[in-house]
């Protein structure tokens, strides 16, 4: 029985190229312990290979570059800006629903600051303080964590800042990553990683920004699971074991459009 378990598995990942625990388990009529060691037995047979929630083609999965070194702020915002003012221009929109806002550091977070400057009962809170700055006389109350600032990229870090956002709670966080694999979500540095990590323990509603150019990159730090967030803003939708890792994870992806960027 096993042995026709594992050929309807990869008879349905061969036309499908993902497939879900949950589709298994009602389609077979096997519990899903049952599913979950068939695919681990076809994992170490090189079939296939699992991801949260379900599995991949081993062939559809593309490889995942290392980013070693942080470009400098002014260039990561050269590049792709009309793409990065696209994405901040949704997130913006999602983010206005809310009174409670975090923002992370980044090129797309600071971005979509400008857009957010018309809001007029809302609480904005940030460890950028370019973000900060770029919200600076509107009618919003800005919230600046505390702490030592990190050259270049200008955002707070450490023990004060921490401890001061710790102790709240958000509506909504919005989040700047470096790379995204089915393995989750990458930044370079291990000071910003850490408040980014508090984002996403004390929101409700977690946005990740993340550009195509950034899918199946990793950095230095893995800030948590694809689990860890609800939505993905980006320019192109993901393929192959991205996509089918953000579907098991049941995160929202949504597309924006080049065309709607000022």
């Amino acid at each position: 029985m096993s042995h026709d378990r594992h050929a309807r598995i990869l008879e349905r990942l061969a036309t499908e190229g993902s497939i879900t625990v949950s589709t298994l388990t009602a389609e077979l009529g096997v519990s899903d312990m049952t599913i979950r060691r068939d695919l681990i037995e076809l994992e170490r047979d090189g079939r296939l290979r699992r991801v949260h929630g379900g599995a991949v083609q081993t062939e559809i999965l593309p490889a995942v570059a290392m980013d070693r070194v942080e470009p400098a702020f002014e260039a990561r915002l050269r590049q792709g800006r009309s793409i990065k003012e696209a994405i901040a221009r949704v997130a913006a929109d999602i983010a206005s629903r809310y009174r409670t806002i975090a923002i992370d550091v980044g090129t797309t977070t600071f971005l979509m600051a400008p857009h957010l400057r018309e809001l007029q009962h809302a609480q904005i809170f940030t460890n950028s303080v370019r973000v900060a700055a770029a919200l600076d006389g509107a009618p919003a109350e800005v919230y600046l964590a505390g702490g030592r600032i990190r050259r270049d990229e200008l955002s707070t870090f450490g023990p004060s800042a921490i401890a001061q956002f710790e102790s709240l709670w958000f509506d909504v966080a919005v989040l700047g990553v470096s790379g995204i694999t089915s393995g989750g979500l990458f930044d370079y540095s291990f000071e910003d990683a850490e408040m980014k990590r508090v984002y996403l323990r004390r929101a409700g509603l977690k946005i990740a920004l993340c550009d195509s150019f950034k899918f199946q990159r990793m950095s230095l730090v893995n800030i948590g699971a694809l689990t860890d967030i609800n939505v993905l803003i980006t320019d192109e939708a993901p393929s192959g074991a991205l996509a089918a890792a953000l579907a098991a994870a049941h995160v929202d992806v949504r597309v924006a459009s080049t065309a709607s960027a000022s």
